[in-house]
């Protein structure tokens, strides 16, 4: 087994990615937008590529959810079945992503990432301060953890975003505060996918654990400023990275026929 596969430069340029994406990942969620294109570019198959993201991004959100717990951001106690109910659909997506053909959900996944952005640019008192909750113990488990969950482990972007909005608009939390949750969620359905790699022998261990190492450092720096700098810094961030990752996925899925359609324009 090869424990790099690529050069000793091209890790040290990974760890530095990984640092830039976690970093971003603590805030807004889609900091793999940064790695696995870096870790495509670097030479790893798509299996590989996909199985060592999912390895440093369990280091990035354990990181932010370490940092939370301790601040007292996240009781873990009252979390434990959302943490369940995440694993669970994580496993269950990875599992079924080996069946299923994931086509459908690539074409619409911009369009409900594109309407993230816009829910939280057009509503700028959105998650200012707690609200009336909505939804309570295994109904919530099931949609906020289970279901993301599910997405994280069966397709993967935005994962982060789409538990910090569910914290926001069905238990009312702030959005700092739905941030701190959010983390700890995408840490266990990450763990939860992650798993499913390890057993598929695709994860590049020297290669992830450097950007594990990177993730770590640059999740901790993230989440101290959620907590310093609150709705001022993660609202824009959340509609910034929508629509990155909206453009990217659109891009992905469409490249042909954007490029045709910029060039007959002209």
């Amino acid at each position: 087994m090869d424990w790099f596969v690529v050069s000793p430069m091209l890790v040290g340029l990974l760890f530095l990615v990984a640092v830039v994406a976690a970093f971003i990942d603590s805030i807004a969620g889609g900091g793999g937008l940064l790695t696995v294109p870096a870790l495509l570019a670097a030479g790893l198959s798509p299996a590989q590529a996909l199985a060592t993201n999912k390895l440093q991004g369990v280091g990035g959100s354990f990181s932010a959810s370490l940092y939370f717990v301790r601040r007292k951001a996240v009781d873990l106690r009252a979390q434990k079945l959302n943490i369940a109910m995440a694993f669970i659909g994580s496993v269950t997506g990875a599992t079924l992503i080996q069946h299923i053909d994931p086509g459908l959900l690539r074409q619409v996944l911009p369009l409900l990432i594109i309407a993230i952005g816009l829910y939280f640019l057009l509503m700028p008192r959105l998650g200012e301060e707690d609200r009336v909750r909505r939804l309570y113990g295994l109904p919530f488990a099931l949609v906020a953890g289970g279901c993301v969950g599910f997405y994280d482990g069966f397709f993967g972007p935005g994962a982060g975003s789409f538990y910090a909005l569910a914290f926001v608009t069905l238990c009312g939390y702030n959005l700092a505060k739905s941030t701190a949750h959010a983390k700890v969620l995408n840490f266990s359905s990450n763990l939860g996918g992650l798993l499913f790699f390890i057993f598929g022998g695709k994860v590049v261990w020297g290669t992830g654990l450097v950007m594990l190492l990177g993730a770590f450092c640059g999740a901790r720096l993230g989440a101290s400023l959620v907590l310093s700098r609150g709705q001022s810094l993660i609202r824009p961030m959340v509609v910034m990275v929508s629509a990155v990752m909206s453009s990217k996925l659109l891009y992905d899925s469409h490249g042909a026929q954007i490029s045709a359609w910029f060039h007959a324009l002209f």
